[in-house]
């Protein structure tokens, strides 16, 4: 509606497009030959490809997944048949990815093809990813760690904003595992979160500055000043 009204938009509508799809961000990193755990893009024609191509457990993610809601993980024969035949009631494709256990995932935000942030968020107690929902509903998230810009690792930082400037030019939140010295993208966010105490606790104002530099920038580029 903003960008239909005129108004300059950080999180346009083509980020969001191809943001919230992961068929398309599957399909996008491997063209672009950006390492990501091995991924499988399944219909209910190939369901017997998921164990011999991933081996178990896998996770599962339907195509508009967000917030860890969508994902889950199959650790047996009969959980894989079960869950995606759940996912595929909902969605003709789904997900699945190999399971890389980590202590934490790497999140770089990425303004203008540019790193402003770095976070480590580190898994829930007790689970496989950093948000864990009870069966209340209640989200439980994991602790995270603020790291600065000059310590990420270039191999993290590299395939970030490879992965960003493949999406567009606003900001993103790209996630990252790290398995060793290796490196692999696991999806990219067009509205990554900007938390006071988290995402800025190193950079303080100078990452909202930034932002709002970026817009300033749009804003000028879309109406420029008259010329006295």
């Amino acid at each position: 509606w903003a960008e239909a009204e005129g108004l300059v938009v950080m999180d346009d509508t083509q980020s969001i497009i191809r943001c919230a799809n992961k068929v398309y961000l599957a399909e996008m990193l491997a063209h672009y030959k950006i390492p990501t755990p091995k991924t499988l893009i399944v219909h209910k024609g190939n369901l017997d490809l998921i164990q011999h191509e991933l081996d178990l457990p896998c996770v599962l993610k339907q195509p508009d997944s967000a917030f860890s809601a969508g994902v889950v993980k199959a650790s047996t024969p009969e959980e894989l048949l079960s869950l995606t035949n759940q996912l595929l009631d909902k969605s003709e494709l789904i997900i699945a990815q190999q399971f890389l256990p980590t202590e934490y995932d790497w999140r770089i935000g990425i303004l203008e093809n540019q790193p402003i942030f770095a976070c480590r968020y580190y898994m829930a107690r007790r689970h496989w990813q950093i948000v864990r929902r009870d069966q209340s509903g209640k989200k439980h998230e994991g602790a995270s760690d603020t790291v600065p810009l000059d310590q990420i690792p270039p191999e993290a930082l590299r395939l970030a904003v490879k992965a960003a400037r493949a999406i567009g030019n606003g900001l993103y939140g790209v996630d990252i595992k790290q398995a060793g010295n290796r490196f692999y993208v696991i999806e990219v966010n067009d509205n990554p979160n900007v938390d006071a105490g988290i995402e800025d606790a190193l950079r303080k104002n100078d990452v909202y500055a930034d932002i709002m530099r970026a817009f300033r920038r749009r804003i000028e580029a879309k109406h420029p000043p008259p010329i006295d």
